[in-house]
């Protein structure tokens, strides 16, 4: 029961299949993901985002804490 071999984690044997990043297009996203993301770049670009304090001050004054 001391053995240290008990504690010791390893890798699954399985082999993962992901897609690297490079061979990632708009062909293989869910068209309503592609229509978010466009729609979310193009807020950006026009500037129409917060920063995160005015974020965090607004939902400290949504949500006041008790102390």
């Amino acid at each position: 029961m001391t053995s240290k071999k008990k504690n010791k984690i390893e890798e699954p044997a399985e082999a993962y299949e992901v897609t690297p990043k490079s061979e990632l297009t708009s062909e293989n996203l869910h068209p309503v993901l592609v229509q978010l993301l466009e729609k979310s770049i193009k807020e950006i670009e026009e500037g129409k985002t917060s920063t995160h304090e005015e974020v965090m001050k607004r939902f400290r004054e949504k949500f006041p804490l008790q102390k």
